[in-house]
């Protein structure tokens, strides 16, 4: 019985090295080449592995894409789920720029996969469908956030949260694509700053 744990368990591990070899070479050959021009055949070349190991574990490069995309999106979900119990108007605000910061800095490290992205959401039904749930995702959290402070006292009560969660995401997201193509003149400071601003003013009560 050891001996077929043993077996067992020295399957799994290879099984999870091959899936990470295919995984980062697919990452490679995506930033080289951009969705549309990555092929099955050029992963597999990188990884050293052979066509039925590579659908063993994959369907194809969009499935890839997709768990590319779950990674980076895990960083900005960790920021997305900071406790939010805020007591004040102030302290809300300070939490709110520094989530804001941190998504805007990731979106700047994450330049050259967040543009393969871009590329395979306008190609790919099955990315563009994950998009969707991750959007979804970071607008439930946001709704979350509001419905606590409209609770607290901290927001207006006449406003409904989950639209202002749309709006308030939305607008984050634009200019994380403007940071991703580089089209931002302004620091990220001082755009972080001036989107917690409007935002802060738009729907806490002042105090």
């Amino acid at each position: 019985m050891k001996n077929h744990y043993k077996t067992e368990d020295g399957r799994h591990l290879r099984a999870l090295i091959t899936r990470n070899k295919i995984i980062h070479a697919a990452e490679k050959i995506f930033q080289q080449e951009g969705f549309q021009h990555t092929t099955i055949k050029q992963i597999i070349n990188v990884a050293q592995i052979g066509y039925g190991t590579a659908y063993g574990h994959f369907k194809g490069k969009d499935e890839l894409l997709i768990v590319l995309m779950e990674d980076v999106m895990k960083r900005f979900f960790d920021i997305a789920h900071t406790p939010f119990f805020p007591s004040s108007r102030d302290e809300a605000r300070g939490i709110i720029l520094s989530q804001v910061l941190d998504f805007l800095r990731i979106a700047d490290t994450e330049r050259q996969m967040m543009k393969v992205f871009s590329e395979a959401i306008g190609l790919s039904e099955s990315v563009n469908q994950k998009w969707d749930e991750i959007r979804q995702k970071f607008i439930q959290s946001i709704t979350k956030d509001i419905t606590y402070s409209q609770a607290k006292g901290l927001a207006r009560m006449d406003l409904k949260a989950e639209l202002v969660a749309r709006g308030w995401f939305y607008s984050n997201e634009m200019y994380q694509w403007e940071i991703v193509f580089e089209k931002n003149e302004e620091s990220l400071e001082e755009i972080a700053e001036t989107l917690t601003t409007m935002y802060v003013d738009a729907i806490y009560q002042k105090q």
